[in-house]
Order: structure tokens, then sequence, then C-alpha cells
């Protein structure tokens, strides 16, 4: 098995989670699994990133609203992650995948030998053309998720420690837009990042904590290493399938090395 021929999808909470983010959404993740494991089918080995512990923990706890401190987070995501699992390992099992769990944090990432463990892991794991990582933050012992981006940035770690050759950041943006004082435009493609950083709000999901600066350092980070990303809008049906086919959805980020050349 090629690692460097893996694609890695990045799954917010926005596209996961039910109005209100109280919940997981199960139609969205039976659809979800459906067009991945189309992916997979093809032969192409895929790594999922995802978010969404907190949203099924507060459903799980029976609680009428998202903690605001970080313990009760840590606790919804806790109680949150293994409902998520079974919600992934029930709609993936239906046609036919297995569904592998790892929970890391950016420690895993950056420590060598904790990062050699994970890369070994998961390159045993994508040796199987019929099992899916899914990897999520650590959420009950790290804050780093919880503060900062929404798995946004670990997604990068992860295509860049595995050599990914795309990573899709399924969000619940279309994109990033170019706006004026009237209206707003999809930027379908985008070869050299500073050129757009104007373009970037502050503006984020009510339950989401990460939002488009956060997506756009996960960009950086990504194609600086030679990985095109593109950021696609996840409630929208084969919209990772046609980002992977290379049609014009979302908004595609050259690598460096592509826009180089």
């Amino acid at each position: 098995m090629n690692s460097s021929s893996c694609i890695v999808f990045k799954f917010g909470t926005g596209v996961l989670a039910t109005p209100g983010g109280c919940a997981i959404e199960h139609k969205q993740i039976r659809r979800i699994a459906a067009e991945i494991a189309a992916i997979m089918k093809q032969g192409i080995s895929c790594i999922m990133v995802s978010s969404g512990a907190i949203a099924a923990g507060v459903h799980t706890l029976g609680l009428d609203a998202r903690p605001a401190d970080q313990a009760g987070k840590q606790a919804c995501a806790a109680v949150g992650q293994p409902a998520l699992m079974e919600a992934y390992a029930k709609y993936f099992s239906r046609h036919g995948i297995t569904t592998a769990q790892l929970l890391l944090t950016h420690e895993d990432i950056y420590t060598e030998q904790r990062r050699h463990n994970a890369q070994a892991t998961l390159r045993r794991l994508l040796a199987s053309p019929h099992v899916l990582p899914i990897i999520n933050e650590n959420d009950s012992v790290a804050v780093e998720e919880l503060k900062l981006g929404d798995n946004d940035e670990l997604s990068a770690e992860v295509a860049i420690m595995m050599k990914a050759r795309l990573l899709i950041l399924v969000t619940s943006s279309d994109g990033l837009r170019a706006k004026t004082k009237k209206s707003s435009k999809r930027i379908p493609s985008v070869s050299d990042l500073a050129e757009v950083l104007h373009h970037v709000t502050q503006e984020k999901g009510e339950h989401s904590t990460g939002g488009m600066t956060t997506k756009l350092q996960a960009v950086a980070a990504a194609t600086a290493s030679g990985i095109e990303t593109v950021i696609v809008h996840g409630r929208k049906p084969k919209q990772i399938t046609k980002a992977l086919a290379g049609n014009d959805v979302g908004t595609r980020f050259l690598s460096c090395v592509a826009a180089q050349e």
C-alpha cells in the first residue's frame, strides 16, 4: 500500500450535527458513508478526520444545550465519541466497510516516536482495502480542538504525516467566497493563498470552533507540503465525489509545488 495515494477527509460538526448542535444527524452520516464507501470501492485509500463527539454526547446525556464550560464539553465528548463511532460503524457496514477509531492529540503528531507509531498504525489499516480509519482529537483529555479549529489543523497534520495526495475539508460553507457590499461569489480556485486572505471573515457556525480562518490555516499547512486541498459544502450531495473528480465545486487550493509549475 502506498499511503501517498490516500485521501484525507475532514468533517466538521456543522456537517454532522442537527440544527442546534445537540445531536448527530444520522441521515447525514448515512449519506456520507455511502459516498466514501463508493470512493473506497474504486481502490482509493481514505482517512476520515471527524468532529461531532460533543454533539453526540449532548444527546446521549439528555442535555438541553451544549455545555459552555470546558469540563462539560469534555464530558460530552467522552460519552459522545462511542455513540459517534457506533453510527459510523452502522452505516459503513452496510457497504462492507469496517471502521477503525484513532484518538489523537497534537503531541501524537509532533513527538517523533508517537508520530512513528501513528503512521505505522495508519499504514497497517490502509493496507486493508475495506478498512476506514476515523480520527478525532482526544477531546476528553486534550483541549486544543475545543479552542482551536474543530479538527481543521489536525486534518492537515494527518494529511502531511501520511503524504496524502488530497485533503478535502467538508464543511457547511460552499468554499471561500469573494464578498462585496451587495453580494458574494464563490472563488473556484486559488493558486496564491495570500491573495485571497482579505476575503476571510471571522464568521463561523454557532457550534463550530473553527470557521474559515482555521480552515485556511489548515490549507496553508497542507499546500505548503505539496498537498492540494479543497473546501466543499458537506450538506450538498456528491460534493466530495465531484471534488475528487476535479469538478468545479467549492474552492480548490493548488499545492505550492503545483502553483510554481
